[in-house]
């Protein structure tokens, strides 16, 4: 008897309040690292209803404006009125910036991790991205979201906006999309029916492909009626908020720490990139369906003090071998990942909407799977 459960994934769009937040936090350390590549960052921001405050600790040889910076973000979002409630014209600006500390610096300069903690990547066969279907299409759809407000095909929307896919699996295979729900942030004058037949047919169904839809399939569009408050206007927003967004949709494990505004000294982000470049390199030589990967640092300590390689029952050797194959052929160090992986650039602002994995972008060095040939070759000797 097969076994059928439900899965659910969502994403916001780049106007969403905690991703405004995001997009600005790395938006500053991209400035940073235009100027000076060794410089730690580690920030911050809080937005709502005018304002916009951006706090942390950065240390660095160069100046960035950072209100500038700020604006400039706001701007390319799309807040551009002050009808929004938030714009980048009018909104506050507000910074408080000190140093790192030194007594982390003691351990970073040293090459060891700017902090402790767990990191997990993940990877799937499921789709060609290597990623979850549900948040797959989750974020395909938000982008869809922003790509007809943005070149006006819908013009009536505003930069807000979520959405949610539910997708039935059979012993772990997806086979439908169970529900879709689109929300969708909008002016005062257009009517709930256009919205709703415009967002199913330029935003849904190019997004999902009819196969994965059927007659039982249920669609919401802006469920509750009305979305004519958004952004900030309509709820504070934080960075590291969108954390599960940001990586699997919910599937596999999250050690809880945040990407966006941090440069890759931290652990958080350097670890969780590699973490997510070695699963989709195992899954992508065939070694596994599914993989994911724990690993875990000390502040100070450049080793890792464990490594987990979990391969849910689908993997073709053992998994304490595919670790063997890890520990033998991947850098584990923050120096090594950082290196091995190009991070000392500014590339961060564009991961900051629509996940960091699953990503075609050139910059996205994490999503290579370069190694696959050579784990593969390496697996049939064990």
């Amino acid at each position: 008897m097969k076994h059928k459960y439900l899965f659910t994934s969502e994403s916001v769009t780049e106007g969403h309040p905690d991703k405004i937040c995001d997009q600005i936090s790395d938006a500053v350390l991209d400035a940073i690292y235009e100027k000076d590549p060794q410089g730690r960052v580690a920030c911050e921001t809080m937005v709502t209803t005018g304002l916009a405050i951006v706090a942390g600790e950065i240390t660095t040889k160069c100046y960035v404006a950072i209100p500038k910076i700020v604006r400039n973000t706001i701007k390319a979002i799309g807040y551009t009125d002050p009808i929004y409630g938030f714009d980048y014209l009018t909104c506050g600006v507000i910074t408080s910036i000190q140093e790192q500390s030194p007594d982390i610096a003691l351990g970073v300069d040293t090459g060891g991790a700017g902090d402790q903690g767990m990191m997990f990547g993940y990877a799937t066969n499921e789709t060609a991205e290597f990623m979850p279907l549900p948040i797959t299409l989750a974020h395909k759809l938000t982008r869809m979201l922003a790509k007809v407000r943005k070149e006006e095909i819908l013009k009536y929307l505003r930069p807000d906006g979520k959405s949610q896919v539910t997708v039935e699996y059979h012993d772990g295979v997806p086979k439908r999309v169970e529900a879709v729900v689109v929300s969708a942030h909008h002016d005062r004058k257009v009517k709930l029916t256009q919205i709703r037949r415009d967002i199913k047919k330029k935003v849904i169904k190019e997004v999902i492909p009819k196969k994965w839809l059927d007659k039982n399939t249920k669609i919401f569009i802006n469920p509750t009626g009305r979305f004519e408050v958004g952004g900030p206007q309509g709820d504070t927003g934080v960075t590291g908020r969108k954390i599960i967004i940001d990586t699997y949709g919910g599937v596999g494990s999250h050690g809880g720490g945040c990407f966006s505004g941090k440069d890759p000294t931290k652990v958080d982000r350097s670890g969780s990139y590699m973490a997510r470049y070695i699963a989709k390199n195992i899954v992508a030589a065939g070694l596994a369906d599914k993989c994911e990967i724990q690993i875990a640092y000390a502040i100070g300590v450049a080793h890792p003090v464990s490594v987990m390689i979990n391969t849910y029952g689908t993997g073709k050797i053992r998994d304490d071998k595919i670790k063997k194959l890890v520990l033998e052929n991947f850098d584990l160090t923050p120096h090594g990942m950082i290196n091995y992986l190009k991070l000392r650039r500014p590339i961060y602002k564009q991961t900051a909407c629509y996940g960091h994995f699953g990503r075609r972008e050139k910059d996205f060095t994490w999503e290579q799977t370069d190694k696959a040939e050579m784990i593969a070759r390496k697996a049939k000797a064990l």
